[in-house]
């Protein structure tokens, strides 16, 4: 791929406790992790909320990518969840010159988190009991700190590979 592609996902974290899950968003590229958080408990991701999200990401391709940011030769791939495709992230996206690529409609197959960064961070944490959403951020964001720039390479080029069968 020439452009470089920011992937958004957002994940519940499921434990064997009280704490039902903790849902996390990323952002990542072929060089790493660009952004992650995690949501607060009982925030709905909503529109809204998404774009008070992609925010920042955006401004971290502007400061930690600037050459990218210049060229303008990035793009941002999710999911069509009914939250990135509302009508204010659409106009979120169009106000701020934000390219998308595609995604589709029930293609799982085609998610670099659902088939390669996901099951990366559940072999990990397999086995594990939590006491705290705290200790589930910490664990979470330790599987993610782990991942090296070869394991975003390899997932890039499954994700070539899986769409040259597609096509």
């Amino acid at each position: 791929m020439e452009d470089a592609v920011l992937f958004m996902t957002e994940k519940s974290t499921p434990s064997r406790s009280n704490i039902k899950s903790l849902p996390i968003i990323f952002f990542f590229d072929i060089q790493g992790i660009g952004h992650k958080e995690f949501v607060p408990p009982g925030q709905t991701v909503n529109g809204n909320y998404y774009c008070e999200i992609l925010r920042r990401p955006r401004e971290n391709v502007r400061c930690k990518r600037p050459q990218m940011w210049k060229m303008g030769d990035w793009l941002l791939h999710h999911d069509n969840v009914p939250t990135h495709t509302s009508l204010v992230v659409r106009e979120f996206l169009t106000k701020n010159n934000m390219t998308t690529v595609p995604h589709p409609a029930y293609s799982l197959h085609l998610a670099p988190c659902d088939f390669y960064v996901f099951p990366k961070m559940k072999l990990q944490l397999k086995g594990w009991r939590f006491v705290s959403t705290e200790e589930i951020q910490a664990e979470s964001q330790q599987v993610l700190n782990t991942l090296m720039p070869a394991d975003f390479s390899e997932c890039f080029q499954k994700l070539q590979n899986r769409w040259d069968c597609c096509i």
